[in-house]
């Protein structure tokens, strides 16, 4: 049995993810970007990475470009977090997108917006694939349907 694909960022990636953490936290959003926060499935402590909000039909998702990381495997066991840019922040129910074909369609336009930061970790899918090539990569990259909370 193979290993769920998951990429671990370069050093320079980690750094960048900490700076656009940090940004976030005290109130800049790069494009959209935000700090969410999830509740560790082990330690039970609250987790902070960067993330990208994705916005298609109208829906929020949330796009793993590394594929099977700590996050997703921490979301799957919380259910929801917290979204946060500077002071506001928005708790949210997450449920994992399943089904492949939806999956395709967001992950297009995930790509779309935000493949000249990911295309990297997508092995060679980009916006502009065919739809099978995209049906292929699903299982490589978890996608959350979330709903913030008001």
């Amino acid at each position: 049995m193979s290993q769920p694909y998951y990429l671990r960022g370069s050093a320079l990636n980690v750094r960048m993810n900490s700076v656009v953490g940090w940004l976030a936290r005290h109130g800049i959003s790069l494009m959209g970007s935000a700090e969410m926060s999830v509740r560790g499935r082990r330690s039970g402590q609250m987790q902070r990475i960067p993330v990208n909000p994705h916005t298609h039909g109208g829906t929020r998702y949330l796009v793993s470009a590394r594929g099977h990381s700590q996050w997703v495997r921490n979301m799957r066991a919380a259910g929801g977090g917290e979204l946060r840019v500077g002071r506001r922040a928005h708790a949210f129910t997450a449920e994992e997108v399943t089904d492949d074909a939806q999956k395709a369609l967001v992950l297009r336009s995930y790509l779309e917006k935000w493949g000249w930061e990911v295309n990297q970790y997508f092995q060679g899918v980009t916006a502009k694939s065919s739809d099978a090539e995209l049906l292929a990569a699903c299982p490589d990259h978890p996608v959350f349907r979330i709903t913030v909370e008001d």
